[in-house]
């Protein structure tokens, strides 16, 4: 069998070369830039939290993990500028911060909706953040010393339980208004306290009666409350049943007509959305890209997990992706499901 040589003129091998070189070059000259990039950086995470609450636990274990798996392995530290339910912080990221790649958040998960219904705080908007991937689902709880009259959900509804909060504007606040607004309990919430711990302090002290928090931030500050039987656990703000909280009610369960049924899940949808990550607007997309690749990453390996669970902390991961949609349908909400919200959720 013959064999064809071909021959090539340095002329045509140079135009080959450098078509190659076109083909080949906008992938390696972007996924270099993003290395360049975060090379010797410093990954600020601001949380709009006080420290020592759950979500300060979370945002404290992102930023031993995250860095490793971004190209040029930058530093990730934390911030705290609580205020306003995460909205001051949701408004700096949103306006103010730097729209490099170099400024994440761990913010309220009710900042989508809060939006949607108008606040007059929220001077940004959701969607227009890009979301990094959730760490896990929001499930708040309501709890109460078993020393209080109220021992379930069904003794809210006729006897006063005195609950402390940090602003108006936080889960803490407005879940159990919103049970009080829709259903008739009748919870009165004290607020000014500067994050749950020293909420749950208020609580040892004889000042409150209970506190509305997370599940696991309960457990990773109050386990013994838990093992002993301390607190009664009497209501649960999310979708679904918590698989370790079987015995306790979801405010959904709880409502008595198909109105206060949508009303209620358009507001703890906020469960789902959870403890998440994002970023500023306008960042280049391939450093986005990088982050929700390094943010996957970072939920499967095992020093993560590892970490977590000395932490006593759940993790339901999501991809960014997947999350953008869900902000995006609770900003696509059924305007007559919306004007019915608005009637009842209370806003700054």
């Amino acid at each position: 069998m013959a064999v064809r040589h071909l021959k090539f003129s340095s002329h045509s091998l140079a135009i080959s070369l450098t078509a190659l070189f076109l083909i080949v070059a906008p992938n390696s000259v972007a996924a270099q830039s993003v290395e360049n990039f975060y090379q010797g950086k410093t990954i600020n995470l601001v949380i709009g939290y006080p420290s020592g609450g759950a979500p300060d636990v979370y945002a404290r274990l992102v930023t031993r993990h995250l860095g490793k798996y971004l190209p040029g392995n930058p530093s990730v530290i934390v911030r705290n500028m609580p205020g306003a339910g995460s909205i001051l912080a949701a408004n700096h990221i949103f306006n103010v911060a730097p729209k490099d790649g170099t400024i994440l958040g761990l913010l309220a998960p009710t900042l989508p909706l809060e939006q949607v219904l108008g606040s007059s705080a929220s001077r940004y908007k959701a969607s227009g953040f890009y979301w990094i991937g959730r760490l896990a689902t929001n499930s708040n709880i309501t709890f109460i010393m078993n020393t209080s009259q109220v021992k379930t959900i069904a003794d809210a509804f006729d006897k006063v339980a005195i609950l402390s909060a940090t602003g108006r504007s936080s889960t803490n606040a407005i879940y159990p208004t919103v049970l009080n607004n829709v259903l008739g309990t009748k919870f009165k919430i004290v607020t000014g306290y500067e994050g749950s711990a020293p909420a749950m302090l208020a609580m040892e002290r004889g000042e409150v009666e209970g506190h509305s928090a997370t599940y696991d931030g309960l457990k990773n500050q109050h386990n013994d409350w838990i093992t002993t039987n301390k607190i009664n656990i009497v209501v649960q703000y999310s979708l679904r049943r918590n698989p370790q909280l079987p015995d306790v009610p979801t405010a959904v369960e709880l409502a008595r007509t198909p109105e206060q049924a949508s009303v209620l899940r358009a507001i703890f949808s906020a469960s789902d959305i959870g403890k998440f990550i994002l970023t500023t607007p306008d960042v280049p997309i391939e450093r986005v890209t990088a982050l929700r690749l390094a943010f996957d990453a970072m939920v499967k390996d095992p020093d993560f997990l590892s970490d977590a669970e000395k932490l006593r902390i759940e993790l339901d991961p999501l991809p960014g992706l997947e999350l953008q949609k869900i902000v995006e349908e609770v900003q696509g909400m059924d305007a007559q499901v919306l004007e019915k919200v608005k009637a009842i959720y209370p806003l700054n």
